[in-house]
């Protein structure tokens, strides 16, 4: 969401709470203007292991009743090799045609090993600004408003900032209509605090974030051997003025159909404070459910909440 847009929300809010004090505030937020999108991810050991062909992502997100999908560049390039296949613009080709002949909308591309853009080796975060520009491409080709990507490179914070700061600023340049946007992914970029300071330091529109809900281990692995953790809702509430998509991350659930390591409702609440409309991504990385089910009861949960 556009920080300005997001101040109007705020501003609308105070006026509407005081003009209409018995009116459900909810209505006037647009609350129903959020939708649920699927990550790629959530299907990564389908993927992998080859039981799901990497370009019936959009059959299969139809098949959840779920209308717009979120690419990782990894699952093309390592974990698939399709790329070795076939050129980029043939494969933008096919992911529109598979993405309209299932009526989905192409929300957002998530980048990884493309480089390390905080990295204060000029020429590796040159190289890495190089390699993100033909995803932004690509990205652009395939109707995809935004796209994702990592801040890793430096471990100084004041290097991080400066460092990330100047990699951001190219690639929003590079092409104003297409959202580049950093999420809470491990290291420096999980602490809401750092990553918010970043945004508002590079002062463009279409520079953002993207939370997620579960990334805010600083330091190891936040499902087991994390020895730092940001405060995930502080966190959210941190990043939320400045994304321009969310990330509902799930890792397991209780009897009652609850995320059993984050308060869904909590989050929810955040997201909608915020102002924030778009749409908000399923990315489902438990182990005990499989796959299709993971999404089914990430689905539920966002659709009790929405």
């Amino acid at each position: 969401m556009k920080r300005r847009n997001f101040l109007a929300v705020t501003l609308t809010a105070g006026i509407a709470s005081s003009v209409f004090p018995s009116t459900n505030f909810a209505k006037f937020n647009s609350i129903e203007n959020l939708k649920i999108s699927l990550a790629q991810w959530s299907l990564n050991k389908s993927i992998k292991n080859g039981k799901l062909p990497i370009l019936d992502f959009a059959k299969k997100a139809r098949s959840f009743d779920i209308e717009g999908i979120e690419f990782v560049s990894g699952l093309y390039t390592r974990d698939t090799d399709i790329l070795e296949r076939m050129s980029m613009n043939s494969l933008a080709k096919e992911l529109i045609k598979r993405s309209d002949d299932h009526g989905i909308d192409n929300v957002l591309f998530m980048i990884d090993n493309q480089g390390d853009l905080a990295s204060s080796n000029k020429n590796e975060r040159f190289q890495a600004i190089d390699n993100h520009k033909r995803w932004i491409d690509l990205s652009a080709e395939i109707g995809c408003k935004t796209m994702r990507v990592n801040l890793n490179g430096e471990k100084d914070l004041n290097k991080w900032t400066k460092n990330s700061v100047k990699s951001l600023t190219a690639l929003n340049k590079y092409n104003e209509n297409i959202n580049v946007v950093v999420e809470n992914h491990g290291g420096l970029s999980s602490s809401g605090k750092y990553l918010s300071n970043v945004m508002s330091k590079v002062k463009l529109e279409n520079c953002g974030t993207l939370p997620d809900f579960g990334n805010f281990c600083m330091n190891g692995r936040p499902w087991g051997n994390c020895t730092q953790m940001y405060d995930r809702y502080l966190g959210t509430e941190e990043l939320m003025p400045y994304a321009h998509a969310v990330s509902a991350k799930s890792y397991d659930f209780d009897d009652e159909g609850n995320e059993t390591t984050i308060d869904y409702k909590r989050m929810m609440e955040i997201v909608k404070r915020s102002g924030y409309q778009g749409y908000v991504g399923i990315e489902y990385e438990g182990n005990r459910l499989g796959e299709d089910d993971g999404i089914i009861a990430t689905k539920k949960l966002l659709e009790k909440f929405i």
